[in-house]
């Protein structure tokens, strides 16, 4: 196996980009202590985990250290997240639709998720994702008694209106209730769903009785030659859900908040979410959310400019490098699905370790071992993943570059087959 090079060798490659990807060195980022750069060792590139090699947003910097100056790190009071999402989403997708008091603050987006769920079904009723789709959809979800019921995306990677009647009636078989958890724009694949499709999806669900319940955390990353529509923003979506964050777009994982949003046939279910729900996000979280779609616009213009320009780069890389693995440019998120089916790797035989390091399988564990590139393995994305890569290009030009040339060069050192052993 050839030697994996230094990405710090590379770094004029950045061609005189002021984006926020280009802000931090590899030293800089090694030293951060978060899950991404720290589960695996150090010679490994992590291109893997939904984080972003980024600074902070100043707008969201000040706001931390505002409230760290004050010591205001209390309990989350307010509406003023709620207020400048609702803002955000008026000045960015020309959407009105967010009712202050219709908005409840959640602890993050998945937990969110889980309470919104429990309010429209109980243990043994049914929820419906396509797959292949974001893993904690289904730990989330069976965890709390909860049947998954696939719908998977068609070969366009985008939602099969047939495939989701289908699951809406195995769903709802027997009268039980069911719910469908969106996925809007859709993770892994990047795929941002057009209104006509959100409409489908909406009359579908008002057909069968199947409440939406929509996960828009990576709304504001809508890359050039796309367009985010809110799903609550579509007819027939009146008795769904949105949960919305700045997480992604800003990452702020560790700052925990999000926001629920009812539309004004589910105002009344949201109003029975338990009061001890909005004990749960951190204050310090709220306040730096509310500063990035308050005052953050300007900086994610930046870093949409920078991914626009990856996720170009990425293709050239694929083309260049990876031959024969098929690439399709995602329309939102930072996230690149890669079919590496050809490959003829088996993805049944995961490394030993503990927590996400036992979750890598197949295609994904060739690369982490030969290549020293950490990717997510396609086989926890449900059906349809298996033999699939998902990578996270929300990095600097020159790592991305030395992440997919060490990858072409792990392929061409294989001997024969492609097997993992």
């Amino acid at each position: 196996m050839s030697a994996p090079s230094d990405p710090r060798s590379s770094v004029s490659e950045d061609d005189g980009r002021t984006d926020p990807l280009v802000r931090l060195s590899l030293e800089q980022l090694r030293r951060r202590t978060s899950m991404k750069w720290r589960t695996h060792p150090a010679d490994v590139l992590p291109l893997w985990v939904a984080e972003m090699d980024v600074p902070l947003a100043p707008p969201v910097a000040e706001a931390v250290h505002r409230a760290i100056d004050r010591g205001d790190t209390g309990y989350p009071h307010g509406t003023a997240y709620a207020e400048a999402l609702a803002a955000f989403a008026a000045k960015r997708w020309g959407w009105d639709g967010i009712r202050i008091e219709d908005t409840a603050i959640t602890p993050d987006v998945m937990l969110g998720i889980v309470e919104l769920l429990r309010l429209i079904t109980g243990p043994g009723d049914a929820v419906v994702v396509c797959s292949p789709v974001y893993p904690p959809f289904y730990a989330f979800v069976s965890h709390d008694g909860r049947e998954v019921v696939e719908a998977p995306l068609g070969a366009d990677l985008r939602i099969d209106p047939g495939a989701l009647e289908d699951a809406f009636v195995r769903a709802r078989r027997g009268g039980r209730r069911a719910a469908f958890l969106l996925s809007n724009p859709h993770n892994p694949t990047g795929v941002v769903h057009t209104r006509t499709e959100l409409e489908t999806v909406a009359l579908l669900a008002r057909r069968h009785g199947v409440r939406v319940v929509a996960d828009e955390i990576h709304a504001p990353l809508v890359l050039s030659g796309a367009r985010f529509t809110p799903f609550l923003g579509v007819p027939g979506a009146e008795d769904g859900f949105s949960i919305m964050s700045a997480s992604k777009a800003w990452n702020l994982a560790s700052l925990k908040a999000a926001v629920a949003i009812a539309g004004p046939e589910a105002a009344g279910d949201l109003r029975r979410m338990p009061e001890e729900v909005g004990h749960g996000p951190s204050h310090v979280g709220v306040l730096a959310h509310t500063a990035a779609f308050r005052d953050g616009g300007d900086w994610l213009d930046e870093l949409l400019t920078g991914l626009d320009a990856n996720r170009g780069l990425l293709g050239a890389l694929v083309e260049e490098h990876l031959p024969g693995i098929g690439y399709v440019p995602p329309e939102g998120t930072y996230l690149a699905w890669l079919d590496c089916t050809g490959l003829g790797l088996h993805d049944d035989e995961p490394c030993d370790g503990p927590g996400v390091v036992a979750d890598i399988a197949g295609p994904a564990r060739l690369f982490l071992d030969r290549a020293r590139v950490a990717l997510s393995s396609g086989h926890v994305f449900g059906t349809g993943g298996a033999g699939c890569v998902r990578l996270n290009f929300a990095t600097s030009p020159a790592i991305l570059r030395e992440a997919v040339t060490r990858m072409g060069r792990a392929l061409a050192d294989l001997e024969g087959p492609a097997r993992v052993v």
